[in-house]
């Protein structure tokens, strides 16, 4: 019987689970600052280290204001980890905010959105047009096919995560935490060059 299956449970229920579980803490945070490093080599401005608390801020809001959202103020009613906060609409206005701030000189706000928008890309919200599409396809969300409290919830992502059964997820964390390591190791090299030339 493979890991994490539980008797009785429906094979469809078995997929979407571990379709919904699609990245966790290493792989959003390791696979959006991946991205923003290759962007930042097409840029003229060498400041992507000074980002770096907001590229990883960003990686991970949706996730800060929705699962504790849906998951525990609006357990009964909605009961989803994926509401407001993964919407195209949340990161448009995030993004419009951070505009604004950006052109008077305060970049932090629309570096967030950028991340924020990696993150929802990295969940592939599309497929749930319900949650991506908000509220242009009707006011409700989709619940989460984990029930169950706040902490058995966390239980189960955070086990799935780190479960090479659940392949796509597990690579993911794999893949987010060697970019990780190398970017930490790149700044490492690169304070001690400074370091050696001062």
């Amino acid at each position: 019987m493979p890991a994490g299956h539980q008797t009785g449970r429906p094979k469809k229920n078995y997929k979407q689970i571990t379709i919904f579980i699609l990245m966790f803490i290493f792989g959003h945070i390791g696979i959006t600052l991946g991205i923003f490093y290759l962007l930042s080599h097409l840029s003229s401005k060498n400041d992507f280290w000074v980002k770096v608390p907001w590229i990883a801020i960003g990686s991970l809001l949706p996730d800060f204001i929705d699962k504790p959202l849906g998951r525990i103020i609006l357990a009964e009613t909605i009961g989803s980890g994926r509401i407001f906060a993964h919407t195209l609409l949340f990161v448009l206005l995030l993004g419009l905010a951070g505009y604004y701030l950006y052109s008077r000189g305060k970049p932090e706000l629309l570096i967030i959105a950028g991340a924020s928008f990696c993150h929802i890309f990295e969940d592939q919200i599309w497929n749930s047009p319900e949650v991506f599409f908000w509220p242009l396809l009707g006011w409700g969300f989709p619940k989460d096919t984990i029930s169950g409290s706040f902490i058995e919830y966390l239980m189960i992502i955070f086990s799935r995560s780190y479960d090479p059964e659940f392949t796509e997820v597990f690579i993911s964390e794999i893949v987010g935490l060697i970019i990780i390591v190398l970017l930490t190791g790149k700044y490492i090299n690169e304070k001690i060059k400074q370091n050696s030339i001062v």
